[in-house]
C-alpha cells in the first residue's frame, strides 16, 4: 500500500473542505451552551442526562469519503462512534489534523469488525476529545490477512500514528507477514452512499453496507 501524500487535486480538496468546514469554535454560534435550562436549537441536537448531545455532522459532495462535525470539536466533546457492522476487510478511522494545512495528520482511533483496535479509553464506542482540532471520519479497504501461524491474528490492529490525511499505513507483524498484499492492493477510501439523521444521531451508510451511528455530546452546563 503506498504511503506517500494524497494526489494533489485530492489534497487541495481536502485542505479547502476542512478549512471551509471547521472554523474555530470560538468564532462560531452555540446555542444555549451559555444559557442553562434554555432549549438549544442547534440542528439534530437535544439534551440529554445533562449532556448536548448533537448529530450535526455533515459529508460534503466534492469528498464523498469524509465525515466531519460541521461545528468544531472542543476540549471536553466526547465523540461517540458506533460501527453497526463492519466487514472482515474493512478500517473505520478518526483522525485529527497534526498541522495546520492538514498535510500531516494524527491517528486518533481504528475500528475494525472486531471492535475499537490499539489504545483505548473507557469505552470502544467514545473518544474523549482532549483540544479542540480538525477531526474526520472515513473507511478504508486492507486485504485479508493470510493466516500462515496459530498466533496470527486475522486483522490489522497496529497502525503508523502518523501520515497524510485519509492514508492508513498498517505496521507491526502482520503488516510484514502480508506486505505484498498492501503493496498490491491501492489505498482508497470507502465512499458514503446515504446519510441521514435519527434525532440527535447521525447516521451514514458506506460503498459495502457498513452503517456507522455517530454523535457528539458535551456537558450542558
Amino acid at each position: 500500500m503506498p504511503a506517500g501524500t494524497l494526489p494533489t487535486h485530492i489534497r487541495l480538496v481536502l485542505i479547502a473542505v476542512l478549512c471551509l468546514a471547521w472554523l474555530p469554535a470560538h468564532a462560531q454560534s452555540r446555542p444555549g451552551h451559555d444559557l442553562p435550562g434554555v432549549t438549544v436549537t442547534a440542528p439534530y441536537t437535544r439534551i440529554h442526562g445533562g449532556y448536548v448531545v448533537s448529530g450535526n455532522f455533515r459529508v460534503d459532495e466534492r469528498m464523498p469519503t469524509v465525515v466531519f462535525p460541521a461545528e468544531a470539536l472542543v476540549k471536553g466533546d466526547i465523540l461517540s462512534v458506533q460501527p453497526v457492522h463492519l466487514n472482515d476487510d474493512e478500517y473505520l478511522v478518526l483522525q485529527e489534523c497534526a498541522v495546520a494545512d492538514c498535510r500531516m495528520a494524527h491517528l486518533v482511533q481504528v475500528w475494525n469488525a472486531g471492535g475499537a483496535v490499539g489504545r483505548v479509553r473507557n469505552s470502544e464506542a467514545r473518544v474523549w476529545i482532549a483540544h479542540e482540532n480538525k477531526y474526520f471520519i472515513w473507511m478504508q479497504r486492507l486485504p485479508s490477512i493470510q493466516r500462515d501461524c496459530s498466533t496470527c491474528g486475522s486483522r490489522f490492529e497496529d497502525f503508523q500514528t502518523l501520515s497524510p490525511p485519509m492514508t492508513l499505513i498498517p505496521v507491526g507483524e502482520e503488516a510484514a507477514r502480508n506486505r505484498g498484499a498492501l503493496r498490491a492492493q491501492p489505498a482508497v477510501a470507502v465512499p458514503v452512499v446515504a446519510q441521514s439523521h435519527e434525532g440527535a444521531t447521525f447516521v451514514v451508510r458506506f460503498a459495502g453496507g457498513a452503517v456507522v451511528r455517530i454523535r457528539r455530546m458535551h456537558a450542558a452546563s
